[in-house]
């Protein structure tokens, strides 16, 4: 199961080689540079958009299901255990599944890339909501706050390093997810992966490898800097 590949080969068949691309080396340089604003910032683009659609609507519906759950007790379990189970079918088995349904489309892609996010983002909510100290709660009930206030302005709060760690990881998993999902959509770096094998021309294979890594790695640095932004306490904390 693949969608039909599009684009032309990966050495353009017009100019003269540089003696790197000649020679079939392991990676040439000037070939990557020379293709940045064509071949690889595009679906650099496209890789970083379908990440983030994924992980933006997969945080809410988790943030809202975590919510439920650590409201009515009852609804951990059906909720952990459905999004469990979606996070254990492969990426390919799922998008076979979805396919005849929403076809070779963006939709199959975000659909399945949604349902990966839910099980990791939902338990480190969950987790995170449930660890806040009981005397933080108390604390803010007896100051006159309502069940709502205490929830965003003293749960949710303290639950952020727990929602940034979730983010890191589902964000980090969607990432190498959407190289996949290359085989339902001509998008993203996976696609310059996919039709770099059908060469024995190393350089785009590895250029497209290596921004997906270094994608990966920078997400991941974001929302670091982003949780201790947003959890100053924490800093104060560990200073002590």
């Amino acid at each position: 199961m693949s969608a039909p590949l599009s684009g032309g080969p990966v050495i353009p068949d017009f100019g003269e080689p540089s003696s790197c691309v000649a020679n079939d080396s392991t990676f040439c340089a000037d070939w990557f540079t020379g293709h940045w604003s064509n071949l690889f910032w595009p679906a650099l683009v496209e890789h970083l958009e379908l990440t983030l659609i994924a992980v933006a609507i997969g945080f809410v519906l988790a943030v809202a299901a975590a919510v439920l759950a650590h409201f009515q007790g009852w609804l951990a379990a059906p909720v952990s255990g459905v999004a469990s189970f979606l996070y254990t079918i492969p990426p390919l088995a799922l998008f076979q599944l979805l396919v005849p349904v929403t076809g070779f489309s963006v939709l199959t892609v975000e659909i399945a890339l949604v349902s990966y996010t839910l099980y990791l983002l939902f338990t480190t909510i969950l987790t995170g909501l449930r660890e806040v100290p009981e005397d933080a709660v108390r604390a803010a009930r007896g100051m006159g706050l309502t069940r709502r206030q205490i929830l965003f302005k003293v749960e949710l709060r303290l639950a952020v390093p727990s929602l940034v760690a979730g983010l890191r990881v589902a964000t980090v998993m969607t990432i190498g997810v959407v190289a996949i999902a290359a085989y339902v959509v001509d998008q993203g770096l996976g696609s310059l992966i996919l039709k770099a094998l059908q060469s024995p021309f190393n350089t785009q294979f590895i250029g497209a490898g290596a921004l997906a890594v270094a994608l990966a790695l920078a997400a991941d640095a974001v929302l670091v800097l982003a949780g201790r932004l947003l959890t100053p306490w924490a800093r104060t904390r560990r200073t002590v």
